[in-house]
């Protein structure tokens, strides 16, 4: 046996498909041949590594039953015999001939020779575990593209060399975080236990430089907690604030109600 034929023989042993015939082939053969070993290893490893991956994932239900099928139609005509009948197009139907004639025994070798689509199969295996992967890996980077702008906006704030923040507890026990670049002239809010607005109202955000509010936008609060990023160019010494506003903001850009969040970045 070459090398060749038994890397089927190593890839039908990783994947548990050989007859009681080619399992004990394979052991003697490995046995002979301990330098063929690493081909044992790899194929363990790759069909680990397809486990690993594709255990989450289940195949359709008649998936076994097509590929048997296929199998069953297709003729498996080894590469030497295709070589032969390239070589010799006669030969090829003289040998039909003469096997009508009468039956001719195979060498035993050919018997026990280890199927050449066992390889294929498990090239196939290893690519549909890769489109799973790719799959896999497609989903979480789409996610990680369509991230909220207030996220991305926080992330970009917390690697700037100048990234600061301050936190406020309120007076029904929720906390108010305020992240922000001078840099990068950003900020972003994040609360935690502070109720939605009531109906009809929007928390609004804003500047507050000096004596002058400007609006940095609304925000709405989910599931107790918001990030919020703040419209708008940050300056030094701002204090950010928030207050309760009709929905969609104060109709006349200033506050209307006193801020329940006040939190000065100076």
């Amino acid at each position: 046996m070459n090398e060749k034929d038994f890397a089927e023989l190593a890839a039908g042993a990783a994947l548990h498909a050989l007859s009681p015939a080619d399992e004990s082939l394979f052991h003697d053969t490995l046995a002979a041949h301990p330098e063929w070993a690493d081909l044992v290893d790899d194929d363990v490893e790759t069909v680990a590594s397809l486990e690993a991956v594709a255990a989450p994932e289940f195949p359709p239900l008649d998936l076994r039953a097509t590929l048997l099928a296929q199998i069953a139609s297709t003729p498996q005509i080894g590469r030497d015999d295709h070589d032969e009948i390239a070589e010799h197009p006669s030969k090829s139907s003289g040998s039909r001939e003469a096997s009508s004639a009468a039956p001719v025994a195979e060498p035993q070798e050919r018997v026990t020779a280890p199927r050449r689509w066992v390889r294929s199969i498990f090239a196939l295996a290893a690519c549909l575990a890769l489109v799973v992967g790719v799959g896999i890996g497609a989903a979480a980077l789409n996610g990680y593209l369509n991230r909220p702008a207030a996220v991305v906006a926080l992330e970009q704030i917390q690697s700037s060399s100048d990234a600061e923040q301050a936190t406020v507890t309120l007076d029904d026990g929720g906390t108010a975080t305020a992240h922000w670049s001078a840099s990068a002239g950003a900020a972003v809010l994040v609360t935690d236990g502070v109720p939605a607005a009531a109906e009809g109202e929007s928390y609004e955000l804003w500047f507050v430089r000096g004596e002058t509010p400007i609006s940095a936008g609304v925000f709405d609060v989910e599931g107790g907690t918001a990030t919020a990023a703040l419209s708008g160019d940050m300056h030094a010494g701002d204090i950010i604030a928030v207050t309760v506003e009709q929905a969609g903001g104060s109709p006349t850009g200033k506050p209307t109600s006193d801020p329940f969040i006040v939190i000065p970045t100076a």
